[in-house]
């Protein structure tokens, strides 16, 4: 991993911003050479899977990354990757991936729903906790221009990570107060808490919409799709490896050793206080199983 993407580390502002309203925009996060490339790929995704019964739809497909190089090179996207380890630490992988592609909607496609919901679906109902805990987040790398409303914009309740329920019309078309399309530029890279209430929207304009999304989580969390990666290994750097699920044992995702997060061996040398601060922005210096002055040992 090239040092120069330590410019792009998370900033306290944006560390603040993201906190208080679940979401975070980075602008120019993808040149133009970066975006003509994606293109190409989800365009060739998208031939490939469409079919006449979809013409006028949403198409979501998951596991992509192993579709291009152009995909697994944006798996550490200098310009985002740092804020990644920057909210959810080192010991963090590449869960999920999926493109969405949204032509112009023509009358029948109109008939569509509002779909308000916060990631994880299970998730949300099993954990205990209140709030619920943040767990991972999801980067949006828009493909197209999605600078006005109804260019099949992400809606957003910003701050509502924070709360388990919200107050939804229902009629199943109408948004919730507050709610607000995230319009961006052709590549904007957009964070998303997982835990944000949020939802799709129709796109009214004359061209089609184009977003890849990459879901990070910690290690121990289960992949989403069936991530089609493990073949791409051999040709990957020890840090790709450790964002794509490599790992030296199942037990490594909860007690970690050096080879199995090298990404924190790699803050260590280039950015000690990255490697020393875990996601909540506590040091994490004293030993993993001393807690409150008592020694567990390993479970």
């Amino acid at each position: 991993m090239n040092v120069d993407c330590l410019r792009h580390r998370l900033t306290p502002d944006e560390r603040e911003f993201f906190e208080t309203n679940g979401y975070l925009v980075v602008e120019n996060a993808l040149d133009a050479t970066t975006v003509a490339r994606l293109i190409a790929a989800a365009d060739r995704i998208d031939a490939r899977e469409r079919t006449d019964a979809t013409r006028t739809k949403l198409l979501s497909i998951t596991n992509i990354v192993h579709e291009d190089p152009a995909l697994i090179d944006l798996i550490d996207c200098p310009t985002t990757f740092p804020k990644v380890w920057g909210i959810l630490g080192w010991n963090s992988y590449l869960y999920h991936s999926h493109v969405d592609v949204t032509p112009p909607a023509d009358e029948q496609a109109l008939n569509w729903r509002v779909a308000w919901h916060q990631d994880s679906m299970r998730v949300n109902d099993e954990i205990e906790t209140h709030p619920r805990p943040r767990l991972s987040l999801k980067i949006g790398y828009y493909l197209t221009d999605t600078s006005q409303p109804n260019r099949g914009n992400t809606l957003v309740l910003a701050g509502s990570q924070l709360q388990d329920e919200i107050d939804c019309p229902a009629d199943g078309v109408s948004n919730p107060a507050g709610a607000e399309p995230l319009c961006v530029k052709a590549g904007t890279a957009i964070f998303i808490d997982r835990r944000v209430w949020h939802s799709r929207s129709p796109n009214l304009w004359n061209e089609t919409r184009k977003v890849v999304w990459y879901g990070y989580g910690y290690r121990w969390l289960r992949p989403k799709d069936a991530m089609t990666v493990s073949h791409l290994y051999p040709q990957l750097d020890p840090i790709r490896r450790q964002i794509l699920g490599d790992g030296l044992s199942a037990n490594g995702v909860y007690d970690p050793l050096d080879g199995d997060v090298p990404l924190r061996g790699w803050l260590r040398e280039h950015c000690p206080e990255d490697a020393e601060r875990n996601p909540a922005g506590r040091s994490q210096s004293r030993p993993p199983s001393m807690v409150r002055g008592k020694n567990l040992g390993r479970q």
